[in-house]
C-alpha cells in the first residue's frame, strides 16, 4: 500500500511545508483537487456530501491543479502527485495534454493524470463546452492526451475535436498513467480501459461493488494484464483510520490510499495551524504506515 496526503482547500502556504513533512516521513505522494469555480447559485446537487450542498467552497482557496502539482514537485525529489481528478471535458485536451506532459517530464515522471466529468453544468457553461455527451467528449480528450504523451506524431478525428498530426516535446520518458474518477458504470468501464481507479471515499463496503464491477470490466476488454492502480480515499473519523481500514483496503485489491485528518467539507475555513497537519500524518505514519 502507497499512502499519500490528501490535504486540500487550506491555506495557500501549507502545501509546500506539508509536502515536505511527509516525504521524508515515508509517503508515497500528494493528491491536488480541480475546481474552476464557484457558481452563485446551482440547481446541482454534489453527490459526496450527505445534504448534496456544496456550501463547503465557498471561500476555500482553490490554486489551479497544474500550478499546484508543479509546486509540490519542484520543492519534492521522491513524492507523485496525483490529480484528483482534473475536469478533463471542461478543458481544451491539446492544452491539457501539454501541461500534463510537462508536469510529468520536469518531475522525472512523478505525475498522474487522474481525469474524470464535472458534474456541474455551470463549469461546462462557463468554459462554453455543451454539457450534453460530456462522457463521449472526455474519451475523445482521454484519447487525445494520451497519444500526444507518447511523443512523436499524432493525429486524432472525432465527433469533438480534430486534431492534424502534431507532436509535443518534452514528453515523459515513461507512459503517463492516467487515472479515472467517478461511479457510475460508465466511469468504471472508462477506468478498466486506463491506467486505474480514483474512489472519492465511503468505505470498504461501498467499495467492494464497484472493484467488481471494474474487474469484469477488465476482463471484457482484455486489460488484465496490464499494471493497474486503485486510489482509495479515506477521511479520518472518530475512530481513525487504523491498521484494520488498512488491511480490508489491501484485501479488496487497493494500491494506494490518499489520508486526510480533517473535514474537508466542513463549511468553515479551515484554520488548523500547519504544526497540527504535520503532527497529524506524523502520528498515522508512526502507528499505521510502520506496522503494515
Amino acid at each position: 500500500m502507497r499512502f499519500h496526503c490528501g490535504e486540500s482547500m487550506t491555506a495557500i502556504d501549507t502545501y509546500v511545508p506539508l509536502a515536505q513533512a511527509i516525504e521524508k516521513m515515508g509517503y508515497a505522494g500528494f493528491v491536488v483537487p480541480d475546481s474552476l469555480i464557484y457558481p452563485q447559485a446551482s440547481d446541482q446537487e454534489y453527490l459526496y456530501t450527505k445534504d448534496g450542498g456544496r456550501e463547503f467552497l465557498e471561500n476555500k482557496p482553490f490554486i489551479e491543479s497544474f500550478i499546484l502539482a508543479t509546486m509540490i514537485l519542484t520543492a519534492t525529489t521522491k513524492l507523485e502527485v496525483t490529480s484528483n481528478v482534473i475536469k478533463l471535458p471542461v478543458r481544451q485536451p491539446l492544452y491539457s495534454a501539454k501541461l500534463a506532459t510537462s508536469v510529468a517530464a520536469m518531475s522525472g515522471n512523478r505525475f498522474n493524470f487522474g481525469v474524470g466529468l464535472s458534474v456541474w453544468p455551470e463549469d461546462y457553461v462557463a468554459m462554453g463546452v455543451d454539457f450534453a455527451k460530456r462522457g463521449k467528449r472526455l474519451d475523445e480528450c482521454i484519447e487525445i492526451v494520451r497519444g500526444l504523451s507518447k511523443g512523436g506524431y499524432f493525429e486524432y478525428h472525432g465527433e469533438f475535436y480534430d486534431l492534424p498530426a502534431a507532436k509535443l516535446n518534452p514528453v515523459p520518458t515513461a507512459p503517463l498513467p492516467i487515472l479515472i474518477g467517478g461511479h457510475a458504470d460508465l466511469a468504471l468501464k472508462r477506468a478498466a480501459h486506463n491506467d486505474g481507479f480514483m474512489y472519492a471515499g465511503g468505505g470498504a463496503g461501498q467499495l467492494a461493488p464497484l472493484l467488481e464491477k471494474i474487474a469484469a470490466f477488465r476482463a471484457e476488454a482484455g486489460t488484465t494484464d496490464r499494471p493497474f492502480r486503485i486510489f482509495a480515499t479515506e477521511i479520518s473519523g472518530e475512530g481513525g483510520i487504523t491498521i484494520d481500514t488498512v488491511r480490508r483496503m489491501e484485501d479488496l485489491g487497493v494500491t494506494d490510499m490518499p489520508v486526510i485528518f480533517r473535514n474537508v467539507y466542513a463549511v468553515e475555513e479551515d484554520r488548523q495551524p500547519l504544526q497540527d497537519k504535520i503532527d497529524a500524518h506524523a502520528r498515522f505514519a508512526d502507528e499505521v504506515i510502520a506496522k503494515v
